[in-house]
């Protein structure tokens, strides 16, 4: 497989998708590539506007894009796709969406035959086992929390260590450790803002300029850098 899986889009005081737009030009290659975007995520703007947002920036580095909203048979734009792309938004929308254009098993199976994919937030938590670690509302129900499964962890994008000042509620870390009593066993990945992991010839690494902070019940949560090799998370 070959996986981009990236925190979120934007950083602050930055234009959309542009601290990972190298990463994703070298992802894809130096010969041009046209992948299909998965829009599912956008609630409060149109999938047109979307794939107008994201081509403009994959075109910058020497690729394209185009959505599958725009095709009659979705099953067949992904077969037939050079690469997947999964924008974020909201994860139970995508994820509702995706499994009434039955797209769940036909991109599982496209990625696993080492189809490139790409994903941030929203994106980044379908290639996930479930989407049970999204910090999205659940606007929606989708009949399953089910997701692409390509990695066999889980990931938190957006991570963040501590609540604003004033909050009284509880940290994101307290909230993957409510998963992990639920779900004991799993590794959650808390990727922060500016993050990837970059997965391929069944390596898994960390880049950017920030730590991931990994956890699992029963031990200490533990830091660790783009100097690390986390290919052990895929066993």
């Amino acid at each position: 497989m070959k996986l981009l899986l990236i925190s979120n889009s934007t950083n602050a005081g930055e234009e959309y998708l542009d601290y990972p737009k190298h990463d994703i030009s070298r992802f894809l290659g130096e010969k041009r590539v046209k992948a299909l975007f998965i829009p599912y995520a956008a609630v409060t703007f149109s999938f047109d506007d979307y794939e107008k947002k994201v081509k403009n920036r994959f075109n910058e580095v020497g690729h394209d894009i185009v959505s599958v909203h725009n095709f009659s048979d979705p099953v067949k734009a992904v077969e037939e796709a050079e690469a997947i792309v999964v924008g974020g938004g909201n994860t139970w929308q995508l994820l509702k969406m995706t499994i009434e254009n039955k797209l769940v098993e036909p991109v599982r199976k496209k990625v696993l035959s080492g189809t490139p994919y790409i994903g941030w937030s929203a994106g980044s938590n379908m290639a996930c086992p479930t989407i049970k670690t999204t910090n999205d509302m659940p606007i929606l129900e989708p009949e399953s929390f089910s997701a692409f499964s390509f990695i066999p962890f889980q990931i938190n994008p957006h991570y963040l260590d501590a609540n604003p000042d004033g909050h009284a509620g509880e940290t994101r870390e307290q909230r993957i450790n409510e998963f992990l009593v639920a779900n004991p066993g799993m590794y959650v990945a808390g990727l922060r803002e500016g993050t990837i992991l970059h997965l391929e010839d069944k390596k898994l690494r960390l880049t950017g300029p920030r730590k991931m902070r990994l956890f699992r019940k029963g031990d200490d949560p533990v830091e660790f850098s783009d100097k690390d090799d986390l290919s052990f998370l895929l066993k």
